[in-house]
């Protein structure tokens, strides 16, 4: 018997594949041999290959000896994904998650890393703060509800929300606001402190005084912060139902996922992972801490004179007043409290997996299992991109924005029929209806741009690699429906999908720290 306090907490992990059908069934044989050591049975490639991952305890006495945890399973095809997840995890602190659907099947699901500072494992069922990934959540509903007939993209918000049209934006439309074109991203003129992004009343008060920087569809500008709000009172005044509640009854619900919050109960806050910052200091979340500063001492036109000389048409006022209101180097979006709130720009608490079922159906023509959140028209039109105003605001390129989404950026390219919404720190969820293929990772480390970072960028090339090398179903537009399979291996692929937290049987279930 080992001491208590050294208990090993190794995992042998064994991982075999065949170049055949994925066989979700070969995930699910675990055994534990009662001494601390769990063996697993995984689908990762043609060969055995043995991986241990040292208790976190045992890591920080002899860092050494430490090695990327990482569990779930994969398609053979997809063994790409998993060699960079691990490589990116061994490079980075913290944890993350990878989900990947293709045809309507979950192919990869895998998680690793640390949740916390402490360096607690990542489980099946953890979920992270995804920043502006939740945008293409709040984009998803606004669609479903064009769907059924209860808004139209070319009507003016004032419409839905008569207290809108105050203050010059009478003629702002859905469209205006889903392209960024509405003019309304200056949050930094709207309010006095960063804090009252979790007030909501105060929040839609502020928009509906605010007047608008530029005249609708003139600039194509970021609204970085502004944007969940706008979208999620548009949503809120058709349906008469708060944002949160809509997220479970359209979303969370019909598709049986199993971590999708735009404000959390507190009940399942535990499950949140906790975001790691590269230094002690609280930063914030799309600018370095003392950037806001640095930027105000010298003059907006003097440092957009300093872009032109690399090529930039650089804005620098309109990236402070989007990104950047008073006190946002002290707000915390890691806070139970802000995760409480619904910020539907920002503040999306997510599993991978949950991701990716959403996007999922989006890439499969609007349906996944049965279950229709749009129909192939209103998708259609959702993906199409967008005329950019003559000149760009915030963001110094061209985003290729459709509604409320934005292309998809690889390492291997742009993909021409993808789309998404990626986060700052290195999130990101995206859909590709011409592949059949959706995309998701979270993460709790790391800073990037406000659209993610290469490690997103490089998982999704090697996903894109697997599916080209994969027999084709169909390549342009949105895919047929796909035939349900009545064999025994489908039905069960069919259930490990559909959202439900997939755990080795016999291994527990997580439970609160």
């Amino acid at each position: 018997m080992r001491p208590n306090g050294v208990r090993a907490a190794s995992v042998r992990r064994v991982v075999n594949a065949s170049r055949g059908r994925f066989s979700v069934a070969a995930c699910t044989r675990a055994a534990l041999d009662g001494r601390g050591f769990q063996q697993k049975l995984c689908v990762f490639g043609p060969v055995f290959v043995y991986h241990t991952a040292m208790d976190p305890r045992i890591e920080r006495i002899l860092p050494w000896t430490k090695k990327p945890h990482m569990d779930g399973y994969i398609h053979p095809a997809f063994d790409r994904v998993a060699q960079l997840l691990r490589e990116q995890l061994s490079a980075t602190p913290g944890g993350a998650a990878v989900c990947i659907y293709h045809r309507g099947e979950c192919v990869v699901d895998l998680w690793g890393g640390a949740r916390d500072a402490e360096g607690r494992a990542w489980q099946a069922d953890t979920m992270s703060p995804s920043f502006s990934t939740t945008k293409g959540i709040a984009s998803t509903l606004l669609h479903i509800m064009v769907d059924r007939e209860l808004l139209d993209y070319d009507a003016p918000v004032s419409r839905y929300w008569p207290e809108f049209a105050q203050a010059g934006k009478e003629r702002v439309t859905v469209r205006h606001v889903l392209a960024h074109q509405s003019g309304l991203y200056h949050i930094r003129q709207m309010v006095d402190r960063a804090q009252r992004m979790v007030d909501w009343d105060y929040m839609i008060q502020a928009i509906e005084q605010t007047e608008p920087v530029h005249p609708p569809g003139e600039r194509t500008g970021y609204h970085g912060l502004t944007y969940g709000y706008l979208v999620g009172e548009i949503l809120q005044r058709v349906t008469g139902k708060p944002f949160r509640q809509l997220v479970q009854e359209e979303l969370v619900d019909p598709l049986e996922l199993d971590g999708m919050y735009i404000g959390a109960p507190s009940e399942e806050l535990y499950r949140a992972a906790d975001l790691i910052w590269p230094s002690p200091s609280r930063l914030q979340p799309y600018l370095p801490r003392g950037f806001t500063r640095g930027l105000l001492g010298f003059s907006a036109p003097a440092l957009n004179q300093g872009a032109r000389l690399f090529g930039l048409e650089l804005d620098v006022q309109s990236i402070l007043d989007s990104l950047a209101p008073r006190g946002i180097s002290s707000f915390d979006f890691g806070a139970n409290a802000t995760l409480r709130a619904s910020i539907p720009a920002a503040n999306g608490l997510f599993t991978a997996r949950s991701l990716a079922r959403v996007y999922a159906a989006l890439a499969g023509g609007g349906e996944l299992d049965g279950v229709q959140l749009l129909s192939r028209k209103t998708l259609r039109r959702a993906m199409r991109r967008q005329r950019r105003g003559s000149k760009l605001a915030v963001i110094p390129f061209d985003m290729r924005w459709r509604l409320g989404y934005h292309g998809v950026f690889t390492t291997q390219g742009s993909p021409r029929n993808a789309f998404g919404h990626f986060g700052f720190g290195g999130s990101g969820a995206w859909a590709d209806p011409s592949r059949n293929l959706s995309v998701a990772m979270v993460v709790n480390a790391g800073l990037g741009t406000p659209f993610g970072d290469l490690r997103i960028a490089r998982i999704s090339a090697a996903a894109l690699s697997a599916v080209d090398a994969r027999p084709t179903t169909s390549r342009s537009g949105v895919p047929k429906p796909k035939r349900s399979s009545s064999s025994a291996k489908g039905r069960r692929a069919g259930e490990k999908s559909r959202g439900r937290t997939p755990r080795p049987r016999n291994i527990p279930a997580a439970k609160p720290a």
